[in-house]
């Protein structure tokens, strides 16, 4: 009786879709092609993971797809917000857009990659958006950075960058003020601006762009339509590299 239905099934796999219908079986026949099927994907695990394998390629390819749409939904608030550093070559081929935070581990580890990117590639445009997530000394050195940004120029903020990516130290109002000094900022003028409106407006924006984009970690890039999701396997080089190759 098992062999008779096993052949029937191998039959009925071997129909077009629409002429096997699992539906119309009865309770021993459902019963009896649960078995046929459990038992053959015990003799032949390795179908198992073939089928796995074929859904995460399809699950990958969907997220991907997803996300071009989402980058080119939102393109003009990625490429010109109006607030967010922009360096490199502001004509390159390859812009690079990355959402960071001061107290990620990650973003602290790329940040050499992007340093060396810029001054070996001179055709990729760098934007760098902050998104503080993860602590509140986040969101305290996120609001110091732009508040140097609006007080003293891009100049000034890409050195508080810098200098805030390499800290492994605590971040508190005590630990800012001493960056503004060693910058040779207006101390005042900086931490009075950190809780202002204009401050505060522009984190906004940046979180409310995120959300929409459903980014919820950092680092987060966009590498012209591409956007990548932690920190490129190979490097942040080899990524633009292919990007630029696929245009």
């Amino acid at each position: 009786m098992k062999a008779l239905l096993t052949a029937a099934l191998l039959a009925a796999t071997a129909l077009p879709a629409a002429a096997f219908d699992p539906a119309k079986m009865n309770d021993v026949e459902k019963a009896a092609f649960g078995d046929a099927v459990r038992e053959y994907l015990m003799a032949n695990p390795s179908v198992l993971v073939e089928a796995i394998n074929v859904l995460e390629e399809r699950r990958v390819a969907d997220e991907s797809k997803n996300d071009k749409l989402l980058v080119e939904n939102n393109k003009a608030e990625i490429l010109d917000d109006g607030h967010s550093w922009v360096g490199g070559n502001p004509n390159g081929d390859v812009t690079l857009v990355e959402f960071f935070d001061y107290r990620c581990g990650y973003c602290k580890q790329v940040n050499p990659q992007l340093e060396q990117l810029m001054q070996s590639d001179g055709n990729v445009k760098v934007i760098l958006k902050e998104f503080p997530i993860l602590t509140a000394e986040s969101e305290l050195a996120a609001k110091f950075a732009v508040a140097v940004q609006q007080v003293s120029g891009a100049d000034a903020y890409k050195k508080v960058h810098d200098a805030l990516m390499a800290n492994r130290g605590p971040v508190n109002l005590e630990t800012l003020g001493k960056l503004a000094d060693d910058q040779g900022l207006d101390r005042k003028a900086v931490l009075d601006r950190m809780n202002g409106e204009e401050v505060m407006a522009v984190l906004r924006a940046n979180k409310q762009l995120a959300e929409k984009m459903s980014i919820m970690g950092t680092p987060t890039f966009i590498i012209n339509g591409e956007m990548i999701r932690g920190v490129p396997g190979a490097g942040l080089e080899s990524a633009v590299q292919g990007v630029r190759n696929e245009g």
